[in-house]
């Protein structure tokens, strides 16, 4: 029976993978994918919030907060049943582009930690009162970014590990998605998901993303367990995750936001809840700040769709990196930063991508049109009056 529902599992995620390549995932249900792309790093100590709160782009005092380091003024009846989002945030360059980014976790505190009945408390941290945070990150750039990290701890009492063996990054996305911002082992604890858990780690839970709500709910799970609310038929190949994202035009990790070049503006970092610009100093801070509060972001990170000349999706394969241009001027209108089948994103000027009149190809490629998809999480003010023809995604 475990290996007909194994089978039956990857048959079904590799006709969804197949079928979404073309299609898109309009249609598709709840899904829950295993990030291999991302990894675990864990920060522990006194220091930790202050070490972070110098070098990342958004406000990691959040932290310090919720492990009583600093009273709330939010109001919360039920201690029990809160634990503090997490936050999406990046490490930049000094000239302000993008290096890596982190979505931090704060596990549940020892009093908020249940055991699978939810009768009781769960396990101690065993961290003497130290703060203690996790970092879901890059996997291609693990080491480099450890030893960047190691770098700008001088004598700050914190301790940065390597975890990625003991945790795992997990994403559930898709249509008609249900359920709770705070689902799992501790804090509000989902009975019937509990049924589908499995190992003897507690305190992890489902959290919305922190960057859009159209993104599903992210989290980082003990290795050896399975996420409460995944379901084997459920469960598909993380290239359908990308798929989700390029469909909303969603960047993740450095393969995506070229490391040492993305200016995080330009990859809508502000939209995503990535930086505070009312934290002080960090790294990269000033360009941030000036190019922000001039207000004229010319290029922005767009969804695209590659089409015929009949406006059907091609098959044809689209390389990173190749340039978008006008067809009839040849001008060069933006960059693909990612494709996959017949969807992809990239670096465009906004208001000749949005133009009605625009006609888009892929240079080299001259047979390829290139459809700009404005994405429904835009604010308003991103655009210019005279785009109003511009297709939703």
């Amino acid at each position: 029976m475990l290996r007909f529902n194994y089978c039956r599992s990857i048959f079904k995620s590799t006709l969804i993978y197949h079928r979404n390549l073309h299609s898109g995932l309009e249609d598709a249900g709840p899904m829950a994918s295993r990030l291999k792309s991302r990894s675990v790093v864990r920060f522990s100590g006194p220091d930790t919030v202050k070490f972070l709160q110098g070098l990342l782009t958004n406000d990691v005092r959040r932290f310090s907060e919720s492990s009583g380091e600093k009273s709330s003024t939010v109001p919360t009846p039920n201690m029990a049943s809160v634990s503090t989002p997490p936050m999406y945030a990046a490490l930049l360059t000094p000239q302000g582009r993008f290096l890596y980014d982190f979505f931090l976790y704060s596990p549940s505190r020892p009093e908020e930690k249940l055991d699978r009945t939810g009768s009781g408390p769960g396990s101690d941290s065993g961290r003497d009162g130290s703060v203690e945070l996790f970092a879901d990150v890059d996997v291609d750039v693990l080491d480099e970014l450890l030893e960047t990290l190691k770098k700008y701890r001088l004598r700050s009492k914190v301790d940065i590990e390597n975890v990625a063996e003991e945790f795992s990054c997990w994403q559930r996305y898709g249509r008609n998605l249900s359920g709770s911002s705070s689902v799992g082992w501790g804090g509000g604890v989902d009975r019937a998901g509990e049924s589908t858990a499995s190992g003897n780690k507690y305190g992890w839970q489902w959290y919305k993303d922190p960057r859009l709500d159209c993104l599903g709910y992210r989290s980082i799970f003990p290795s050896d367990a399975t996420p409460p609310l995944v379901e084997a038929d459920k469960e598909t190949d993380e290239s359908n995750y990308l798929l989700w994202r390029l469909e909303h035009g969603v960047a993740e990790g450095s393969a995506e936001i070229p490391k040492g070049e993305a200016i995080p503006l330009e990859y809508n970092f502000v939209g995503l809840n990535a930086i505070s610009f009312d934290k002080g100093c960090y790294v990269g801070q000033e360009l941030i700040a000036r190019t922000h509060h001039r207000g004229v972001i010319r290029k922005r990170l767009i969804p695209l769709r590659f089409i015929d000349g009949n406006g059907k999706e091609v098959k044809q394969k689209i390389a990173a990196r190749a340039e978008v241009v006008e067809s009839g001027t040849g001008k060069k209108m933006g960059t693909v930063s990612t494709a996959l089948g017949s969807r992809g994103m990239g670096v465009m000027r906004v208001e000749e991508a949005f133009k009605p009149s625009a006609e888009l190809t892929v240079k080299g490629s001259e047979d390829v049109k290139v459809e700009a998809i404005r994405p429904t999480w835009w604010p308003a003010e991103w655009f210019q009056q005279n785009q109003s023809g511009v297709a939703a995604a």
